[in-house]
């Protein structure tokens, strides 16, 4: 954001000194008017991109439970399949947004468009304009709901002001930064580079956002197969590793590369067509280093336990939005951690029964704690 004020706001400051306040364009003033706008538009297609519509940002969310749906469905398409999925994020359309302080009440019990003929009359076939859908009954005088998405706490924060108390789709990141210094803990800066390089030439890589790589953990604990795989490299022995970096030229598909290291290693067939199982990377070192970066992005939090996060946020009064909701954020990433430990635990206990037994090392799916 404040980067996209230098580059369109400054220049115009700079341009009409005498019949512009700078006081008016500040960086400040430009934060707080696109949050206003970031925080009331949605996504409307491609080629319109984010816009404003009209009476869209009275309705507040509400995560897998919508009650109105804002669509440019035909009234020939059917709608069944968003509604039976109570997910208001399966259509473009429906990322509403909306701001937490005000709410929107029905009128009616059930609104809806008796035919095609009254579609027709009300849109005039026009594409420009969306149906707004009532897709569950609300008693009259009842709040209605939208959907924003499908967002973990940390997207809802940062876009909308506001968390959800068991938010179903909270993540937590891991950025590749945190990754590479776990990795120079234990090896030189070289070698992590050149095992990164080996990682990106077999065409992974993590997730992008801001010009910023990282890996998610998803709300039961589970990391991200790109960051097992990256993980999985960095552990190899050396000839092992030279014997991936000559197969990447010959290999017909991604994932033979691994694939063929890992057929090797545990005795299995492999094939072009087989996908990478996520247990047959969790070595026992790959899960202590899942273990070490948990305690990495642990110590983002600060000194505080999140013990003593519960206790502040029992404390914590609703009027003191920004402290609530950061509390809620901070709790809700730091259980997801524990989880992620736990999987990491499971995964080396797992390793250490079949190595100790000389059992197959075709595993058991292990359980999502």
């Amino acid at each position: 954001m404040y980067e996209d004020w230098k580059e369109n706001i400054l220049p115009l400051v700079y341009s009409a000194p005498q019949s512009l306040n700078p006081s008016s364009f500040s960086v400040k003033e430009y934060f707080a008017a696109r949050s206003l706008i970031a925080s009331r538009s949605f996504q409307i297609d491609e080629y319109h991109g984010f816009g404003m519509v009209p009476l869209a940002d009275l309705f507040n969310h509400k995560t897998g439970a919508e009650d109105v749906h804002f669509t440019s469905v035909s009234p020939n398409q059917e709608y069944v399949d968003d509604v039976d999925s109570e997910n208001g994020d399966n259509n473009e359309l429906s990322k509403i947004s909306g701001h937490d302080k005000r709410d929107s009440t029905c009128e009616n019990s059930y609104i809806h468009s008796d035919s095609e003929s009254d579609y027709s009359s009300v849109t005039g076939e026009d594409p420009m304009m969306l149906q707004m859908i009532m897709v569950r009954e609300v008693k009259s005088g009842d709040e209605v709901f939208n959907t924003y998405g499908s967002l973990g706490n940390a997207a809802l924060l940062h876009r909308y002001g506001f968390t959800e108390a068991h938010n179903p789709f909270d993540i937590v990141n891991i950025d590749l930064e945190l990754v590479l210094k776990w990795g120079c803990s234990l090896f030189s800066s070289r070698y992590c580079r050149a095992r990164l390089s080996l990682w990106r030439r077999i065409n992974i890589s993590g997730s992008v956002s801001e010009n910023s790589e990282y890996f998610e953990v998803s709300s039961n604990g589970e990391p991200e197969l790109e960051l097992l795989t990256l993980l999985y490299i960095m552990l190899l022995p050396d000839n092992t590793c030279h014997k991936l970096d000559i197969s990447i030229c010959t290999a017909d598909k991604v994932s033979a590369n691994i694939g063929m290291i890992l057929s090797e290693k545990h005795d299995i067939t492999w094939s072009t067509s087989s996908e990478i199982s996520k247990d047959l990377l969790l070595t026992e070192k790959v899960c202590r280093a899942l273990l070490a970066l948990a305690d990495i992005r642990e110590s983002c939090y600060g000194s505080k336990s999140i013990d003593e996060d519960v206790e502040a946020l029992k404390r914590c009064c609703m009027t003191e939005r920004k402290l609530y909701h950061s509390l809620m954020l901070r709790i809700s990433e730091r259980r997801i951690l524990e989880k992620f430990r736990t999987y990491a635990t499971a995964g080396a206990q797992i390793q250490t029964f079949q190595d100790a037994n000389g059992t197959s090392t075709t595993r058991k799916r292990l359980k999502k704690h």
